[in-house]
């Protein structure tokens, strides 16, 4: 009996395969794919006519090295990321077309994608803020190649360019010589700045003591004055009080 029990334990195991979180899963029978995807669980097959094809639909990473071709023909050194996921809808054409070894098939066309895109930029703009515009254009060039096969290529990065050297030492020249330019004009501009700020606060100050000086007439003086001295009258200490009819000068004498 307990050897029968055994029999049947290990023919429940053999009949048996887990799908973990990530993974997706094909049954073939007798060579045929079924329709079904399974993507999480336990599937029960007959193993004497079937068996499970299991594989990764989690976002994956493929590293390559690789010299990428610039529009002037040189040749750049360059470590490239491919992110790249199956579609869980299409596990079966992957199988059934590509096999499970379809990285390969991703790096066959990202050489040629690459080589496509890369041969329209010049070496110095893979060394500058346009490198973010070829990962764009490879992805794009990439997905058109792979999306209707069941691959989808979520990015690719490209981590580090490694140029000829005279080209490298050249290009942080052109940068260094491009900062110091702004820096120049920058300094510039605040002395520009700084020079109208003067010119307008003299011109106020120049606008300021004419309008004051227009407004200063023979007359005004003499009612300001008037004013003054009934301000003084109402005052109970002692002035002497120095007039020649027009303008007033005042001694205020103590108690």
């Amino acid at each position: 009996m307990k050897l029968i029990f055994s029999l049947i334990f290990v023919i429940v195991l053999s009949s048996c395969s887990v799908i973990r979180p990530g993974e997706a899963g094909v049954k073939q029978r007798f060579g045929k794919l079924a329709s079904k995807v399974y993507t999480q669980g336990t599937i029960f097959y007959n193993p004497f006519s079937s068996r499970v094809i299991k594989t990764s639909i989690q976002t994956r990473n493929l590293e390559l090295s690789i010299n990428l071709p610039s529009k002037e023909g040189l040749s750049i050194i360059s470590q490239i990321s491919i992110l790249y996921r199956i579609d869980k809808d299409k596990v079966q054409d992957v199988i059934r077309n590509l096999g499970l070894n379809y990285e390969s098939i991703i790096s066959s066309v990202f050489r040629s994608a690459s080589a496509d895109v890369c041969a329209q930029f010049y070496a110095k703009d893979m060394h500058s803020g346009m490198r973010s515009n070829i990962e764009k254009e490879i992805t794009k060039k990439m997905s058109e190649n792979l999306i209707e096969r069941g691959i989808i290529i979520d990015a690719v990065l490209m981590k580090s360019i490694q140029l000829p050297p005279g080209l490298s030492s050249s290009i942080e020249q052109k940068l260094q010589a491009e900062q110091d330019a702004m820096r120049m004009e920058f300094l510039l501009q605040q002395t520009k700045l700084e020079a109208d700020r003067k010119i307008i606060e003299a011109k106020g100050t120049r606008d300021a003591q004419k309008i004051l000086s227009e407004g200063l007439t023979n007359e005004i003086i003499k009612i300001r004055s008037i004013e003054a001295f009934m301000e003084l009258s109402k005052s109970p200490n002692s002035k002497v009080i120095i007039t020649n009819g027009e303008a007033p000068f005042l001694i205020q004498q103590e108690k």
